[in-house]
């Protein structure tokens, strides 16, 4: 079963590994076994986390790269197979802008829209093409609980997390006959900082907190788990899914317990 969930011998490539959950997910796969190219709009952040990644004896590269630039992201996956192969790919970057679907300006949408379903294309199309080639591969995108549930202010964020799975799905439809599997993870609420404004605001944060099964948030880390799963032979029969990593969110409808009897 080690065997099974091990990445030893292979390259991932994870994109938004700068921060948050692509920081913890770029450093499991780097524990899992894999060589980690960490791949960033920010290209500081991503050299730190290839360096907290070699310190602690992992094997890991770092490079700036913007996913709306479609030639970039096919270039640096480019880059990634000088190792052999392009084994994993794992998308994590979002934005949201917060605020009522009636006062979104024009700007606002196409910010939303184009980081988080075109970037997001572009990353399936780059990976998808050297991974079919190659013969294999696991691409992993980051939807969200918001792909099903919703809440006022979550509009083109929500629509952007739905597309993302119809996306994986038709991906996974698509590249499967080439031996290349793709799915998404959809977490919860989970401490980053893109969530920093709900932490900022203590009731906001406990409310969230007391929605779901297990009454906390969940932590960037606790996302690497699902995600290592996912890239590894132990889902080797998993393709065009969700995995809820939510803390029970999406299972319940609220925190009353009715009385017995």
């Amino acid at each position: 079963m080690t065997t099974m969930f091990s990445l030893e011998g292979r390259t991932a490539a994870v994109v938004g590994s700068g921060s948050g959950i692509g920081e913890a997910v770029a450093i499991g796969c780097a524990e899992a076994g894999a060589h980690v190219s960490c791949l960033d709009i920010d290209a500081d952040a991503a050299a730190r986390t290839a360096a907290t990644i070699r310190a602690t004896g992992g094997e890991a590269t770092s490079a700036r790269l913007d996913i709306m630039d479609g030639a970039a992201v096919t270039g640096a996956f480019e880059d990634t197979t000088a190792r052999g192969s392009l084994d994993v790919v794992v998308c994590t970057p979002g934005v949201n802008v917060r605020k009522p679907l009636l006062d979104y300006t024009d700007e606002e949408i196409d910010r939303v829209l184009g980081l988080n379903l075109k970037g997001g294309a572009h990353v399936i199309q780059a990976a998808g093409r050297i991974m079919s080639g190659q013969g294999s591969g696991s691409i992993i995108l980051f939807s969200s609980i918001r792909a099903v549930v919703v809440e006022p202010g979550q509009s083109m964020y929500a629509a952007t997390k739905a597309g993302i799975v119809q996306m994986v799905r038709v991906a996974a439809a698509e590249l499967g006959p080439h031996g290349v599997r793709v799915n998404a993870v959809a977490p919860g609420v989970i401490d980053t900082p893109l969530t920093v404004p709900i932490k900022d605001n203590p009731d906001w944060y406990g409310a969230y907190a007391a929605r779901n099964i297990l009454n906390r948030w969940g932590s960037a880390a606790e996302m690497a788990g699902p995600t290592v799963f996912l890239a590894s032979d132990a889902a080797s029969y998993v393709t065009g899914t969700v995995l809820f990593a939510d803390g029970g969110w999406t299972a319940i409808d609220g925190r009353f317990t009715p009385p017995a009897g």
